[in-house]
């Protein structure tokens, strides 16, 4: 479960220190479409010892292992699409500034970004601005040899199956289909499933594996394969050595036998053995016992996430996408998060939920901000900025959960955002830009922190709820739930209590920014007229719309005009407060009880539909300020040094790579599946 960034406002003033130490350091890599690529520091790397920077460097390797992985789950013709623009854009003879290749080239670098042809957040399919004349010389230009071609396929033959699925906007146009009454299976375009199968015959297949389990400690089933039907027979196709995907899960393995030597410990050593046995054989209770020793490892400094995780991209939100993150402990940061899983009963306890669904003791909550040095799969670019695993309810339950927040990529957020003009045309007045100039960076990462921290793992199901009970909205409610957590608890007085916040002023930075974000400056995130489709943007439209509309007749929250622009307005914090905590006990109701009726329709009727004369204000304006709405992150590399007799001597970092420089090189060095994986 992960926090994903919201659009940035202006951050805290840094201090000379701060500013001459990144003076040399530009953050902004590379622009493109609605895009922006940002590079990351990695502080304290150079501090670390040998043998933690050689684990990290093995770890690292293994991030970029299953990058093909991630591509072919999000559509089953996206590694051939890559693999051929790869090839033009590398042999392309002609004029290189010419529109019709700089429109392929940004094309291509939009693929490379959503690993795959449909936009990461709208998960529609990308229009390409080059003809299909263009594509078509391009590719009959290139030697034969060059292209990713099905065995005894023509080249013809090749542009005639590969030329619809992107130039024909009705075919493959959703990556991913999130709510709606139709056969959401069917109306997506994702590679977990297959052969024509429909959502009753998957929701049917998955009953039947239910009937009789273990309902206190379930499997998480479908996690890791993909259900196809064949010849009229449903199957599963698991992700495995040996299995669908083998030629690049092997290469992670293989990666992961040669960290085990610098291991920290025995615990992080029996981590890495059971994740590689989880790998070899695809038994999901092998995966549940490698995220019970995970979990309750929080003695290493360095961490990881590798593997099947997330199951956002799935309609039905069982299947998980391939996703890595590699890191270290940030220890003075980390003390504040430390107060906070310190304190977690306390938060329980006082969550103005019903106490029908409280803990009624909070198990293993362990937190700590980290300082990221790899990402990969459904990680990279595009990447969280706090994490909390594991996702199975009944691990959370009985043995706690680990939250982080990834405090050098929130500041290279921050450090890319300063100055770009966006608090002046959108924030309402100087008083909240002074709020978030003071406050802003504190409060946005302490909300993270009680995110991951406290609100994924907060609040219980009842015994008898199917932890798949909400289906399609599950992503939405479960991310709406956290962050109202966080929310509720920014405006405590326990929070100056406790140190976390200097004043009882500060949690109001963070209240306008997200009820401004949800509201309205998110929205240059959309095309006009199209629904909010990403579960993390949904959720924050649907906190945001209910406590405006509940709201009103207090008028708690306003829109109002200020020469000729809207602006939103907080007018009562206090009460803002107290409606976040009415949401939570709701949210934490439907989840809860698995009221899928009552989680459909506070998605539906809050997250979903834009007011389209708002919508192409907030476009109008955006468009102003020449910024691009969403950020992304080329990483450092990584590099061993060697002494004269071979032997590692240190493990550095390389920040100068470029985004194409980079994507290219891990197409080249890590590209180990097949272009068709059927």
């Amino acid at each position: 479960m992960t926090a994903m960034a919201m659009t940035a406002c202006t951050g805290p003033k840094t201090d000379v220190a701060s500013q001459e130490a990144d003076k040399d350091f530009n953050y902004v890599v590379d622009k493109f479409a609605d895009l922006e690529i940002l590079r990351y520091k990695v502080p304290g790397f150079e501090s670390l010892s040998l043998r933690q920077k050689q684990l990290l460097y093995h770890l690292s390797e293994a991030a970029l292992m299953g990058r093909d992985i991630f591509f072919d789950q999000n559509g089953r013709y996206n590694l051939a699409i890559r693999r051929t623009l790869e090839a033009i854009y590398i042999n392309y003879e002609g004029d290189r500034e010419e529109p019709q290749f700089k429109a392929l080239e940004t094309y291509l670098k939009r693929v490379w970004f959503a690993s795959g042809i449909h936009h990461h957040y709208a998960l529609d399919k990308f229009r390409p601005e080059f003809s299909v004349d263009f594509f078509t010389s391009c590719v009959k230009g290139l030697s034969p040899d060059k292209l990713p071609l099905r065995e005894g396929q023509s080249v013809e033959r090749f542009l005639e199956e590969i030329s619809p699925v992107i130039f024909d906007s009705k075919v493959m146009p959703k990556r991913s289909a999130q709510s709606g009454d139709g056969d959401l299976i069917k109306a997506s375009s994702n590679n977990y499933y297959g052969g024509d199968i429909s959502q009753k015959e998957v929701e049917d297949y998955y009953a039947k594996l239910k009937i009789g389990q273990d309902t206190i400690r379930p499997i998480s089933y479908g996690l890791n394969s993909r259900l196809v039907k064949e010849d009229g027979q449903i199957k599963e196709k698991v992700w495995k050595v040996g299995g669908l995907y083998s030629s690049a899960i092997e290469r992670i393995v293989e990666r992961l036998r040669m960290a085990i030597p610098f291991a920290e410990n025995d615990a992080q050593r029996a981590i890495i053995e059971k994740l590689i046995a989880y790998y070899e054989t695809g038994d999901l209770k092998t995966f549940d016992a490698y995220s019970v020793l995970w979990v309750e490892d929080t003695a290493s400094e360095v961490d990881f996430v590798n593997g099947f995780i997330e199951t956002y991209g799935d309609p039905l939100g069982m299947k998980a996408s391939w996703e890595s993150t590699v890191n270290f402990i940030n220890k003075e940061a980390t003390k504040r998060t430390r107060i906070i899983s310190d304190n977690a009963q306390w938060f329980e306890d006082h969550s103005p939920v019903d106490k029908r669904f409280k803990k009624e003791r909070v198990k293993g909550v362990s937190a700590k901000v980290i300082t990221v040095s790899m990402l990969g799969g459904d990680c990279y670019p595009s990447t969280p900025i706090g994490i909390n695993l594991p996702n199975a309810d009944w691990i959370r339950r009985d043995h706690g959960s680990k939250s982080v927040t990834i405090e050098n990529i929130t500041e290279a957020y921050d450090k890319a955002s300063q100055g770009n003009g966006f608090s002046e045309e959108f924030v309402w007045s100087d008083k909240e830009r002074e709020a978030m100039r003071r406050y802003g960076f504190l409060t946005d990462n302490l909300h993270t922190d009680l995110h991951e921290c406290l609100g994924h793992g907060s609040g219980k199901l009842l015994d008898d709820t199917d932890p798949n009970a909400l289906k399609a909205y599950s992503s939405t409610l479960e991310e709406a739930r956290a962050d109202l957590f966080g929310l509720y608890y920014l405006g405590d007085p326990k929070l100056v209590e406790l140190g976390l916040l200097p004043d009882n002023e500060a949690y109001k930075a963070e209240y306008y920014k997200y009820i401004m974000n949800g509201l309205m400056t998110q929205l240059v995130r959309i095309e006009l007229d199209k629904d909010v489709e990403e579960a993390h943007m949904r959720n924050r439209q649907l906190i945001a719309k209910w406590v405006y509309e509940k709201g009103k007749p207090e008028d708690i929250i306003s829109f109002e005009k200020k020469e000729g622009k809207t602006y939103v307005v907080v007018n009562d914090y206090l009460k803002l407060r107290a409606l976040f905590g009415e949401l939570l006990a709701e949210v934490q109701r439907i989840k809860s009880e698995g009221d899928f009726a009552a989680g459909k329709a506070l998605v539906e009727n809050y997250g979903v539909k834009i007011d389209p004369e708002l919508h192409a204000e907030v476009l109008e304006r955006y468009a102003r300020l020449n910024l691009a709405p969403y950020k992304g992150f080329v990483n450092p590399v990584m590099r061993e040094v060697k002494g004269a007799n071979g032997t590692v001597t240190d493990i550095v970092l390389d920040y100068t790579e470029g985004y194409a420089e980079q994507m290219l090189r891990y197409s080249r060095d890590y590209s180990f599946l097949p272009t068709y994986n059927d």
